[in-house]
């Protein structure tokens, strides 16, 4: 079945001012400590039907902020995110499916040299003018990673910090002119 997209075709840009990548993660098994990531970039190609568009990202790994400097310092260290080895998160997706305000965003992930699947339940925002006479549409998608799978391990268990890392991205594109 093809399914028409709401938003126009062309190369969406992404308005970096109005996005976000976060994270949560289990400290302790008792809590959680959340973050995001400062440096984002993304484009949405978007074609006349789901199977012609695509959207990649790329977040840099070193751009962390978790609210205490300590704590980004010893994650950006060679113990744990490593970002000597792992500069970059890349994301390239492979499908999406759905229709209305909620869809699936299938594709890659790749932490360092280590690449996996991850599918994001995306909800569409909408499209509104911008004052600058732009149209933006918005987007939050969530997902999860397991740190395990991307060879960043801490400690002798998973009892001080989670493997499970839980992403929430909210983005907004800026229409092709």
């Amino acid at each position: 079945m093809t399914i028409a997209l709401p938003l126009a075709s062309g190369r969406w840009a992404l308005d970096p001012f109005h996005s976000s990548v976060g994270f949560a993660i289990r400290h302790l098994g008792v809590s959680k400590v959340r973050g995001r990531f400062a440096e984002i970039d993304a484009e949405l190609l978007v074609g006349q039907t789901l199977d012609g568009s695509v959207i990649n990202a790329t977040v840099a790994t070193a751009s962390i902020d978790t609210g205490n400097t300590d704590r980004d310092a010893h994650v950006l260290s060679a113990e744990l995110l490593d970002v000597e080895r792992r500069p970059t998160m890349t994301f390239r997706s492979t499908g999406l499916r759905g229709d209305g305000a909620d869809w699936s965003l299938d594709g890659e992930l790749t932490i360092g040299e280590v690449t996996n699947p991850i599918t994001f339940e995306v909800e569409f925002g909408g499209i509104q003018d911008f004052p600058d006479g732009s149209r933006h549409a918005g987007f939050e998608a969530t997902g999860e990673i397991r740190r395990g799978d991307y060879g960043i391990h801490f400690g002798a268990s998973n009892a001080l910090l989670g493997d499970v890392v839980k992403v929430q991205l909210d983005v907004q594109f800026v229409e092709p002119k």
